[in-house]
């Protein structure tokens, strides 16, 4: 069971910030204690002009891959998955994402962005999410907010699990919001350690 308040799930709706704010607090948690083992990934938009064509899969050390994607026409792309327009890539997700969610003895915090509908295609995501969450290795994940009032069953088990903080962001919070996660990670990690493995 992961130690209460442990995990901190970061919701809203799409364009709110999420993942601009979780990649603010890794940046800032980094810059003050630059030897914290970090693992994960982040998803990005991939953008031509202004439209947005796909998402790709970042890990924390900057590996990147697809994720999904509107303009994929190759033969294997057609038995890909889709969410709305975009199929989903679930070998080059998989390739990047689960090597990075892989439990170590040094690992300080786990990153996850995010645990919505296009990663839970990977029957393997889901699994090994779950055994973060056990590992009391601090996590920061962002989730989607419910569509008509419904979770995606995961995403309702995260919400619910005992050791979750659930931070629900819009324009005016997530500054402050961001500035909190902060905070309460940086107690984790630093009671994680001696202080002087954090200088």
């Amino acid at each position: 069971m992961a130690a209460p308040g442990r995990c901190f799930l970061v919701t809203g709706p799409p364009g709110v910030g999420k993942t601009t704010l979780i990649i603010k607090v890794l940046e800032s948690l980094k810059n003050s204690h630059p030897n914290l083992k970090v693992q994960g990934f982040y998803t990005r938009e991939i953008r031509e002009g202004s439209e947005r064509v796909g998402f790709e899969v970042v890990t924390v050390d900057g590996r990147r891959g697809p994720l999904a994607s509107t303009s994929n026409s190759s033969p294997e792309s057609f038995k890909w998955p889709t969410v709305g327009r975009y199929k989903v890539d679930l070998a080059s997700f998989e390739s990047l994402a689960l090597p990075e969610l892989q439990i170590k003895e040094d690992t300080d915090l786990f990153i996850i962005d995010e645990v919505g509908k296009m990663e839970l295609f990977s029957s393997l995501f889901f699994p090994a999410v779950l055994k973060v969450l056990e590992s009391n290795v601090p996590l920061l994940a962002s989730i989607p907010i419910p569509k008509g009032g419904r979770d995606i069953p995961g995403v309702a088990r995260l919400r619910n699990h005992p050791g979750a903080n659930v931070f629900t962001l819009n324009f005016g919070n997530r500054d402050a919001i961001k500035e909190r996660i902060y905070s309460q990670l940086v107690d984790l990690v630093q009671h994680g350690h001696d202080t002087t493995d954090l200088s």
